[in-house]
Protein backbone atom coordinates (compact mmCIF):
# COMPACT_ATOMS: atom_id res chain seq x y z
CA UNK A 1 0.00 0.00 0.00
CA UNK A 2 1.55 3.27 -0.73
CA UNK A 3 1.96 6.07 1.16
CA UNK A 4 -0.92 8.94 1.56
CA UNK A 5 0.29 12.27 0.20
CA UNK A 6 0.08 13.77 3.76
CA UNK A 7 2.89 11.34 5.01
CA UNK A 8 5.22 12.00 1.94
CA UNK A 9 9.24 11.19 2.86
CA UNK A 10 11.00 14.41 2.88
CA UNK A 11 13.64 15.24 0.44
CA UNK A 12 17.56 14.78 1.30
CA UNK A 13 18.43 17.24 3.35
CA UNK A 14 15.43 18.45 4.98
CA UNK A 15 15.75 16.45 8.67
CA UNK A 16 19.24 17.87 8.83
CA UNK A 17 18.14 21.17 7.69
CA UNK A 18 15.12 21.06 10.64
CA UNK A 19 17.59 19.80 13.06
CA UNK A 20 20.14 22.45 12.68
CA UNK A 21 17.82 25.25 12.17
CA UNK A 22 16.14 23.74 15.67
CA UNK A 23 19.21 23.77 17.40
CA UNK A 24 20.14 26.72 16.76
CA UNK A 25 17.42 27.90 18.69
CA UNK A 26 18.76 26.12 21.57
CA UNK A 27 19.81 22.59 23.08
CA UNK A 28 17.25 19.79 23.13
CA UNK A 29 17.25 16.21 23.41
CA UNK A 30 15.90 13.90 20.98
CA UNK A 31 12.70 13.62 21.66
CA UNK A 32 11.98 17.17 21.94
CA UNK A 33 13.59 17.93 18.55
CA UNK A 34 10.74 15.50 17.45
CA UNK A 35 8.05 17.41 19.07
CA UNK A 36 9.30 20.93 18.39
CA UNK A 37 9.39 20.19 14.86
CA UNK A 38 5.64 18.50 14.66
CA UNK A 39 4.61 22.17 16.59
CA UNK A 40 6.06 24.25 14.67
CA UNK A 41 5.04 22.83 11.11
CA UNK A 42 1.60 22.48 12.75
CA UNK A 43 1.77 19.08 12.83
CA UNK A 44 2.27 19.01 8.78
CA UNK A 45 5.86 17.31 9.47
CA UNK A 46 6.34 14.10 11.65
CA UNK A 47 9.55 13.02 11.91
CA UNK A 48 9.99 9.43 12.83
CA UNK A 49 12.61 8.59 16.04
CA UNK A 50 13.95 5.91 13.95
CA UNK A 51 14.70 8.18 11.29
CA UNK A 52 16.50 11.29 13.67
CA UNK A 53 18.76 9.06 16.00
CA UNK A 54 20.77 7.71 13.07
CA UNK A 55 20.98 11.39 11.52
CA UNK A 56 21.68 13.04 14.70
CA UNK A 57 24.43 10.35 15.22
CA UNK A 58 25.96 11.19 11.59
CA UNK A 59 26.04 15.04 12.60
CA UNK A 60 27.97 14.34 15.79
CA UNK A 61 30.19 12.41 13.98
CA UNK A 62 30.82 15.36 10.99
CA UNK A 63 30.96 17.48 13.90
CA UNK A 64 28.08 19.66 13.26
CA UNK A 65 26.34 18.80 17.02
CA UNK A 66 27.84 18.39 20.23
CA UNK A 67 26.57 16.10 23.38
CA UNK A 68 25.81 16.21 26.86
CA UNK A 69 24.55 14.01 29.12
CA UNK A 70 21.13 15.89 30.53
CA UNK A 71 17.92 15.26 32.44
CA UNK A 72 15.00 15.24 30.64
CA UNK A 73 11.71 16.84 31.59
CA UNK A 74 10.55 13.46 33.08
CA UNK A 75 13.97 13.21 34.94
CA UNK A 76 15.06 10.50 32.77
CA UNK A 77 18.84 10.67 31.56
CA UNK A 78 19.11 11.65 27.84
CA UNK A 79 21.48 13.17 25.81
CA UNK A 80 21.50 17.33 25.08
CA UNK A 81 22.47 18.07 21.25
CA UNK A 82 23.35 21.51 20.70
CA UNK A 83 24.74 23.14 17.37
CA UNK A 84 28.78 23.57 16.57
CA UNK A 85 30.22 26.86 14.88
CA UNK A 86 31.11 24.30 11.84
CA UNK A 87 27.06 23.14 12.06
CA UNK A 88 26.10 26.93 12.17
CA UNK A 89 27.94 26.73 8.84
CA UNK A 90 26.64 23.91 7.58
CA UNK A 91 23.07 25.08 8.17
CA UNK A 92 23.96 28.21 6.38
CA UNK A 93 25.26 26.06 3.18
CA UNK A 94 21.87 24.03 3.91
CA UNK A 95 19.50 26.79 3.72
CA UNK A 96 21.50 28.46 0.71
CA UNK A 97 20.82 25.09 -1.16
CA UNK A 98 17.43 24.91 0.08
CA UNK A 99 16.30 28.38 -1.01
CA UNK A 100 17.79 27.70 -4.45
CA UNK A 101 15.86 24.24 -4.94
CA UNK A 102 12.76 26.04 -3.99
CA UNK A 103 13.35 28.51 -6.08
CA UNK A 104 13.77 26.25 -9.02
CA UNK A 105 10.75 24.50 -8.16
CA UNK A 106 8.53 27.50 -8.01
CA UNK A 107 9.59 28.59 -10.93
CA UNK A 108 8.76 24.52 -12.37
CA UNK A 109 5.22 24.73 -10.88
CA UNK A 110 4.56 28.65 -12.29
CA UNK A 111 5.13 27.25 -15.94
CA UNK A 112 1.05 27.11 -17.03
CA UNK A 113 -0.03 25.08 -20.05
CA UNK A 114 -0.40 27.41 -23.40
Amino acid sequence: MGKSPQHRDLFAGALELMVLHSLRIKPMHGYALVKHIQQVSDDLLQIEEGSLYPALQRMLREGWLEAEEGVSAKGRPTRIYQLTKSGMKRLEQEKSSFEKMFEGITRVLAVVKA
